[in-house]
């Protein structure tokens, strides 16, 4: 469809967005929320007239409008979509108008505008797919003959007036992606990340809602920035009641200046709507996700991650023995962590020569790769392609490769800088030694790391941030490329580098650098909100964690880490025959039940207790769940209030079974609910999720799994 003059309803998964073409100026988003169902090109135009609102006293004459770059030449007083200028100030202020509005496909909206005033073209897409994931981004070109200044490119949408509370994600290394919520009043919210990476503090998403909205609750709005570099979330709120929700990247001064004819294209903001609470912006991210063409489709392999194992100790033999024990209980994928390359013995010197350490490997890491292959396992490795040590032959050689502004280096971080990927001869260089090695070597998967933010980052005299995004985004598309069935983490010093545009080059990301239980359960919990569990590391770490010094019991870490993409990050050959052999069952369990886990739908209670929380997985089709309860703390009762299980088909009668795959959590009662020792329970859907069933007083920091397998209701 193309032309102008029209109303355009765009429905995907149960949302739909109803945008107003009638008038002059950018088509006007009047609607974003609950499915509308209705096609009929009057009712759509009656919903604009409906919504158009009245104008007030010491107002502009004509009613305001969110339209799809809000613009201060429309009367719009928020935060506009495009900053900009040309030269001394010139083509400051703008207002585009369409040239064509076209559909390419159904679900689909191209809009091109410009304005010859200004020397400016603006292209926008806006697009929702069959889960309900609506897809934005602008694209500016400068038509002038004199360069153009670009300082923000935002996307936006709108909120309505019930949409007052926010909730949005903050954290730290170790502890990222816990949340804080806060009414929306008046005024701006707004989450900058300046780290040059995502960030361990950055907000995945920012979600806003009716007050109080929960996980099975309530309706929410949700936004997420798909960039890896410096960028903005934010909400909004006017005192004429107009409410809005977006971002884009954070371009620095001077970073983005385009020639005559050169174009800048905004990141997508990914954006959903759920009826349902939060589980319903999940769904419609998950599903989204799971329908990429690149969307990992194999079983996730269990790994194994030696770096809290051995850390920088590496010893042939000692590595062998830990593939030895790992193969024994049912590892698929060995990963060498970092310590393997040139003049590495510490975090001090070596990166940047990416060559392996002749010293430690007189034979290479042949040996030690063909035992791991040989014993049935895939081989991973350990790298950090866009840092440098000062400390290297690399650095020593071309110290002027290193992002830095004018004459100085910026502040040392980890004892590293930041290798210059947009400069041609630094990545040429980098591309040659990951090639050389994924060549030589038989290396089924990257831990890719990142272990500092960008500070003071210059390249060519302006802020180098931008480039360096893209630059790492080409690295990532060129290797896929030459090596097509390569896997990919995007590990940042844990999960400082999590967001839909890393994700686009990787197969997973390692949540946090936190194996410690209790911590993660909050860290998956929230990283799950917008991510399926396949694509979210998560390891069982040794039984004093390394990173907070608590001790949990077998049991508590491995149902913690069930619900992700499991694997190992210990030293096994420490381990007694009774760890080992809880481990094994553990994995086997996990590998049995791993296409569930990695399919199914991620649900939540909004259970009553704070001390507790109430997760699971459900199928598909409904037949089969697996639930964790988890007793963070000592509960505020005595006795837990009866455990009421969401997500399930009403109808569907479900045996329920309690089940110990790493060990069997530690309880504090005299006796438990008669339901566990006797035949497994059947429950139909709905008692479950509404009348409940009895648990166990589980001691602090104690997870009890439930499996549940149904059929229909006529068993019962």
């Amino acid at each position: 469809m193309t032309g102008t003059g029209q109303v355009i309803h765009l429905q995907g998964g149960r949302c739909s967005v109803v945008l107003d073409a009638r008038a002059t100026g950018l088509p006007v988003v009047v609607y974003w929320g609950p499915a509308l169902g209705e096609t009929d090109p009057g009712a759509l135009e009656a919903l604009c007239e409906a919504a158009t609102p009245p104008v007030p006293h010491s107002a502009p004459d004509s009613p305001g409008w969110l339209s799809l770059l809000p613009q201060h030449s429309e009367g719009y007083a928020g935060l506009p979509g495009l900053e900009g200028h040309r030269g001394e100030g010139g083509a400051w202020a703008f207002r585009f108008e369409p040239t064509e509005l076209a559909m390419p496909e159904g679900s689909t909206l191209v809009v091109d505008a410009a304005d010859a005033d200004a020397g400016l073209a603006l292209r926008s897409e806006l697009s929702i797919s069959e889960a309900g994931m609506l897809r934005m981004r602008h694209v500016l070109r400068n038509d002038g003959r004199t360069p153009y200044a670009v300082q923000a490119l935002r996307c936006c949408l709108p909120l309505p007036a019930h949409a007052s509370e926010l909730l949005d994600l903050t954290g730290r290394w170790c502890l990222e992606r816990q949340p804080q919520r806060h009414p929306l009043v008046q005024g701006s919210w707004r989450r900058d990340s300046r780290r040059g990476r995502t960030g361990h503090d950055a907000t995945l998403g920012l979600l806003a809602g009716t007050p109080g909205f929960g996980f099975r609750h309530g309706q929410v709005w949700a936004a997420h920035v798909a960039w890896s570099g410096n960028h903005q979330t934010f909400a909004e709120r006017l005192p004429d009641g107009t409410g809005m929700l977006g971002g884009g990247e954070l371009i620095l001064p001077g970073e983005i200046r385009l020639a005559p004819g050169e174009e800048y294209a905004a990141p997508w903001l990914c954006a959903a709507y759920s009826s349902d609470g939060i589980d319903g912006i999940s769904a419609v991210f998950h599903d989204w996700l799971r329908a990429r063409d690149g969307h990992p489709r194999s079983p996730r392999p269990v790994v194994l991650n030696t770096w809290e194992a051995v850390y920088f100790d590496h010893d042939l033999d000692r590595l062998r023995a830990l593939a030895d024990e790992a193969a024994r209980i049912g590892v698929e994928r060995f990963v060498l962590d970092d310590g393997w390359f040139r003049g590495r013995r510490d975090d001090t010197a070596g990166l940047g020569d990416w060559f392996v350490d002749e010293t430690t490997w007189p034979q290479g890491l042949h040996p030690l790769v063909e035992h791991v292959t040989g014993l049935g396992m895939q081989f991973g490795l350990w790298v950090e392609p866009e840092m440098v040590n000062p400390d290297s032959d690399l650095y020593r050689a071309h110290p002027d490769w290193v992002l830095a502004a004018s004459g100085r280096l910026p502040p040392s971080w980890r004892h590293q800088q930041v290798l210059d990927l947009a400069n041609p001869d630094a990545f040429g260089y980098v591309l040659e030694r990951l090639d050389a090695l994924l060549d030589e070597y038989a290396i089924a998967f990257l831990k890719w790391d990142h272990n500092r933010d960008l500070v003071d980052a210059g390249h060519d005299g302006r802020p180098g941030v931008h480039a360096q995004t893209l630059a790492t985004y080409r690295l990532l598309d060129e290797l896929r490329r030459r090596h097509p069935g390569l896997e990919i983490e995007s590990c940042a010093s844990g999960g400082a580098r999590v967001d839909l545009g890393i994700l686009e080059r990787t197969d997973r990301v390692w949540a946090s650098d936190s194996n410690d239980a209790l911590d993660r359960q909050a860290i998956q919990r929230w990283t799950g909100v917008f991510l399926p569990p396949e694509l979210i590391g998560a390891h069982v770490g040794p039984p004093r964690s390394h990173t907070t010094g608590r001790v949990h019991d077998s049991s508590f870490r491995a149902a913690t880490a069930l619900f992700g993409h499991a694997g190992i990050e210990w030293d096994i050959t420490g381990a007694d025959e009774s760890e080992l052999a809880d481990l094994s069952g553990w994995i086997e369990f996990y590998k049995r039940h791993r296409g569930l886990l990695h399919t199914g739908r991620l649900v939540h209670a909004d259970h009553p207790d704070p001390a507790a929380l109430v997760h699971g997985v459900v199928a598909s089709d409904g037949t089969e769940a697996l639930f964790a309860y988890v007793q963070l703390a000592s509960g505020s009762t005595q006795v837990p209030g009866p455990l009421r299980l969401p997500g399930l088909v009403p109808g569907t009668a479900y045996r329920v079974r309690a089940v110990h795959p790493g060990g069997q959590p530690r309880a504090v009662q005299r006796a438990a609910p008669p339901w566990m020792s006797g035949e497994d329970l059947l429950l139909s859907g709905r008692m479950l999720a509404h009348a409940g069933l009895r648990v166990p007083v589980l001691a602090p920091e104690q997870a009890l799994l439930l499996h549940l397998v149904g059929g229909p209701s006529s068993a019962m």
